[in-house]
């Protein structure tokens, strides 16, 4: 299970990579490269197959940034560290690990869309690489729009000039990404703040005893951090959390 959403993982950020190819790509060969046409559409030498395979191969961490749930999980599991106080414990590794499966989880039934209508036929020399690249960007792009507010495509759209978009399969991509990732970044900030509160009582509280009590050069964060991890234990935080995560995304 694991080896397939690996390959899968890696199939869509393959496909999606090639999305943002420019245009020019597909419809004609660069320099001292030849393209000719085939059965399976534009066929290009192996010059241009390795340029493209390198172009992917440093868009796949922005492309795993930009285009799934990564970027609000590893936002707020960031902020419920800095809230419990426990300084750099999760280690970064241990999130960004934790984001990263529970951004696998989140995306497989997109991850599951792609291999089998875009990924498959295509390694069977079924479809050209530019109808992949077509039926792969339609399941991406529907996750994308149902995270994404409509005032921050509205934005974007505004920026670009482009005016108001007639439906959602008119959105570009090169504008859906940018409102995407404005979307996240407003989600996560969100939940993390709901999730500070509950700490910040606590400090306040500490702090007011300790205070009252003459306490004043012993550190209020020393003394409450054992009943924040307490209390993130006693209600099953860790549960409450991943679990309000998954669902916060709409598939």
């Amino acid at each position: 299970m694991a080896a397939k959403f690996w390959i899968r993982a890696s199939a869509l950020l393959v496909l999606a990579a090639l999305l943002v190819l420019p245009e020019t790509g597909w419809a004609q060969g660069l320099p001292m490269v030849t393209a000719s046409q085939g059965p399976r559409g534009t066929q290009y030498s192996i010059t241009l197959q390795l340029l493209a395979l390198m172009t992917v191969l440093t868009l796949l961490p922005s492309l795993l940034l930009m285009m799934t749930s990564f970027v609000r999980i590893i936002i707020v599991m960031s902020l419920l560290r800095q809230a419990l106080g426990t300084g750099q414990t999760p280690p970064n590794m241990v999130l960004v690990g934790l984001a990263l499966f529970l951004s696998l989880f989140i995306m497989q039934p997109v991850l599951t869309d792609v291999y089998q209508n875009a990924v498959v036929p295509f390694m069977n020399n079924g479809m050209s690489a530019e109808r992949a690249v077509a039926a792969a960007e339609g399941p991406i792009r529907e996750f994308m729009l149902k995270q994404t507010r409509q005032d921050d495509i509205a934005l974007f759209m505004q920026i670009a000039r482009k005016g108001e978009p007639m439906d959602a399969a008119s959105v570009p991509f090169t504008t859906l990404v940018p409102a995407f990732i404005t979307s996240e970044l407003k989600s996560a900030f969100t939940i993390g703040f709901l999730i500070y509160i509950p700490f910040v009582v606590i400090d306040l509280i500490v702090a007011s005893v300790l205070m009252s009590m003459g306490m004043m050069m012993l550190s209020p964060m020393m003394i409450s951090m054992p009943f924040k991890l307490m209390l993130f234990v006693l209600v099953d935080g860790w549960g409450l959390i991943m679990g309000s995560l998954a669902s916060s995304f709409t598939l």
